[in-house]
């Protein structure tokens, strides 16, 4: 280990700040994580999160030399208010006391939240909100980082963070959004940088809000939004954002600072009560989201914005700076040399990050989307806004508002008492007593096609736990369109004779419930193993030929090359299909889905990625839809006139130059003028090197974007996974209806467990008359 040089006693070199002091004597030397608790430490950046780091490492160990660059002076400040939760605050308390004290004696607090659109202001209270001045939180930090000894050097640009690693243990990059420290080293670091689709800039009013307030205006350029909140007695931030194009449109790009702060406090002068906004080196700018592969290079480690960014709409961009800190400061003090302490930092904090990010990309979308919305009615349009992050829900605003959630299940029309996901609804002559879909889930236990025993188990044991609407797996229309040897079908009487036992069954015995049939052709994803054989592997033998679009094997090297359809092969597709369809009809299934997602047959027309056509069924987004939209009205014709008829699409591919966001709304579009009653929307499985934005509801967007734009019903998919998520995705009126397939394999009467756990006894969620005696939790056993 390298010696280290006897520290100075804190008392007696008090820093000066704004004064550079020239650092201790010390040889060069190679970083070593390896080594001890760092003594020496060097901080690049001197915002909330790199002072607060400094402050706290000190406290911890007075004995450290800690010093902070920061290249502007202390005065200089960007952004005006800053935002802290309770949580955030608690751990200041817990490490800090004098930190947490000096920031409790600033704060503004306050609990509601107003959402004006189209001159309506609906106001929900009970969020618990923090602010204070930015100013004044460095003041504070400045202010305790020279009371613990803290070196502070303002106006000076700090050194390479590798010349600074090899004279300190420990250097910590807290320099932001745009870090030196990170894209010195981005080879290591391995960023990526997104940058996003709105212009926004921060601007202060001279008054205080009485609440959170989010105000849109439709302007003739497009609509905009303005976030604002009080972060003094006298003052308030306020963020105006847009789309790049209204941005554009608006004149903005062309004007300057004075001059875009005076266009903004006009436009939104009813929420100003006439008064002026006021700028600070305030610039409009695109959000950009910033993720880290690694956080720490040796004995460099990344903080806040130079680790990772989340949209300002949720409030995290301090807090999770601070966050850090005080993660890093524990895992140092925990663990023997820094090598540990610094992986352990980065397992603590890297989940509560990426979920941060999730939630706020998906608010940061939210107000991408904005235009898409504004047609909403002003509650829902404000319980869409307050959901928008995933992590506000019905559940937790029933909690903190019960008046205004009454008022919004109101509006949705739910009767009294009633949950929003035990509400009807109809599609075409079909009504569904609630809005809870099992999706279709292959089973792959099929026998030459025919559905056996387990399939009659599997559907009937869902349909008696409550849900509205039970699917099937995809169901082939062909020997051929088998996805694996155990893929059921209805290319036959015998297995129509077999499906039509399971209809019956549950018909009979789960009255009520309905029971759709997903009609699909495997194209060139078929002739595999089972999925828990080997997901999509060639069968070691016993392969029959596939067909598809184009010939695009769907592995190269791995799977087969299919043949391309041609003319005449089309049509003997499209005849299988309403052939089956016909056999779907005599089962008596009540609703029948076309599988036309996740580069199946009908899918693999629709993607760019896996159609190269140059016929009429290739090439524009008209052409790949024409084939589809052919066995669609091919179907729907002998399909009986009062039954619904839904579709499935992958709304993305998940890959570059595949489908999009605004083709999938297109591809719904010309469903649905074609007479699809309902949009099942998916996304993915298209082709293998996808990559898919995993997380909590995360397809759901896309089937609101559907929603919206097109105006027909949607269900939506994607890791639903909670009673409260359906209540919310539906209030909030992202979607009609919700499937979940996990949580029915974990529980086959997950509704009505749903309805047991919110206190619902309605006639949406009846118990078969066997299991009565289990509507209640049993007893587990005595409590003393």
């Amino acid at each position: 280990m390298t010696p280290r040089p006897e520290p100075t006693p804190a008392t007696a070199r008090p820093p000066t700040p704004g004064v550079a002091r020239p650092a201790t004597p010390r040889a060069a030397r190679t970083p070593t994580p390896e080594a001890g608790p760092p003594l020496r430490i060097a901080v690049i950046g001197g915002g909330p999160g790199g002072l607060y780091a400094a402050a706290l490492l000190k406290r911890l160990d007075p004995a450290r030399e800690v010093t902070v660059w920061e290249r502007n002076a202390p005065s200089d400040t960007f952004g005006f208010g800053v935002v802290l939760s309770d949580e955030t605050l608690g751990g200041i308390r817990d490490t800090d006391p004098a930190v947490y004290e000096a920031l409790r004696r600033e704060l503004v607090r306050w609990d509601d939240i107003d959402v004006v659109h189209r001159g309506n202001r609906t106001t929900s209270t009970g969020h618990g909100f923090a602010a204070l001045g930015r100013r004044r939180l460095l003041e504070l930090l400045h202010a305790r980082c020279t009371e613990l000894g803290v070196q502070l050097r303002f106006r000076a640009e700090a050194p390479p963070a590798a010349e600074l690693a090899t004279a300190h243990d420990l250097v910590i990059a807290a320099d932001g959004v745009h870090s030196r420290t990170r894209e010195a080293h981005d080879d290591h670091f391995r960023p990526t940088v997104t940058t996003h689709r709105c212009r926004y800039i921060w601007l202060a009013a001279d008054f205080p809000f009485e609440a959170f307030r989010f105000e849109t205006a439709e302007t003739e350029h497009g609509v905009m939004q303005l976030h604002a909140y009080p972060f003094s007695a006298d003052s308030s931030t306020v963020i105006v954002e847009m789309r790049e194009e209204v941005w554009r449109a608006a004149g903005f790009d062309e004007l300057d600072e004075a001059e875009s702060t005076a266009r903004c406090a006009k436009i939104f002068a009813e929420a100003l009560g006439g008064r002026e906004l006021r700028a600070n080196n305030s610039a409009w700018t695109a959000f950009r989201t910033v993720v880290n592969e690694r956080w720490s290079y040796g004995n460099t480690v990344l903080i806040g914005d130079a680790a990772h960014t989340a949209h300002f709409s949720i409030g995290s961009g301090t807090k999770l700076a601070v966050e850090d800190a005080l993660a890093l400061a524990r895992q140092l003090g925990e663990h023997p040399t820094l090598a540990e302490a610094l992986t352990a930092y980065e397992a603590e904090r890297r989940p509560v990050v990426e979920s941060t990010q999730r939630a706020a990309l998906a608010s940061l979308r939210w107000f991408e989307e904005l235009a898409g919305r504004v047609d909403r009615p002003p509650r829902r349009f404000a319980f869409d806004l307050l959901t928008r992050s995933r992590r506000v829900t019905h559940a937790n605003l029933r909690l903190r508002d019960p008046a205004f959630t009454d008022t919004v299940e109101h509006d949705f029309g739910c009767p009294p008492g009633t949950p929003p996901m035990f509400t009807p609804f109809r599609l075409r002559g079909l009504t569904l007593r609630n809005r809870i879909v099992v999706s279709p889930m292959d089973l792959y236990v099929a026998e030459d096609g025919v559905p056996g025993d387990f399939h009659l188990v599997h559907l009937g044991a869902r349909a008696l736990g409550g849900p509205g609407l039970v699917m099937t797996e995809m169901v082939c229309v062909s020997a051929e369109g088998r996805i694996t040897p155990g893929c059921s079908g209805l290319w036959t009487d015998g297995q129509a004779d077999a499906w039509a036992r399971i209809t019956a069954f549950v018909h009979a015995q789960a009255p009520g419930t309905a029971l759709g049939v997903q009609l699909g052709h495997s194209g060139r994803k078929g002739s595999t193993r089972r999925m828990w054989e080997g997901i999509d592997q060639p069968l070691p033998e016993g392969n029959w030929p596939l067909v598809a679009a184009s010939p695009l094997p769907y592995r190269a090297d791995v799977n087969q090359t299919p043949r391309a359809l041609d003319r005449a092969g089309l049509a003997s597709v499209r005849e299988e299909f309403t052939a089956a369809a016909r056999r779907a009809a005599r089962c008596d299934f009540d609703l029948l889905e076309l599988h036309c997602a996740h580069g199946y047959l009908l899918s693999g027309f629709l993607s760019p990625l896996t159609n190269h056509r140059t016929d009429a069924y290739g090439g524009t987004l008209e052409g790949r839809l024409r084939f589809p939209l052919e066995v669609f009205d091919a179907v729907r014709e002998v399909w009986p006139e009062d039954r619904p008829m839904t579709v499935r699409v992958s709304a993305t591919d998940w890959a570059e130059g595949g489908t999009t966001a605004e083709e999938a709304v297109t591809i719904a579009r010309a469903f649905a003028a074609h007479g699809a009653d309902a949009i099942d929307v998916s996304t993915g499985q298209v082709v293998p090197d996808e990559r898919p934005e995993y997380g909590r509801s995360y397809q759901t967007p896309y089937a609101d974007r559907i929603r919206s734009a097109v105006g027909v019903p949607v269900v939506a998919v994607g890791a639903i996974s909670s009673w409260d998520d359906v209540n919310s995705l539906l209030l909030a009126g992202r979607a009609d209806l919700c499937a979940l397939a996990r949580p029915h394999l974990f529980d086959p009467h997950w509704t009505l467990h749903a309805a047991a756990e919110q206190g619902y006894e309605g006639p949406a969620a009846p118990w078969p008359a066997p299991y009565r005696a289990g509507s209640r939790p049993p007893p587990t056993g005595r409590r003393e």
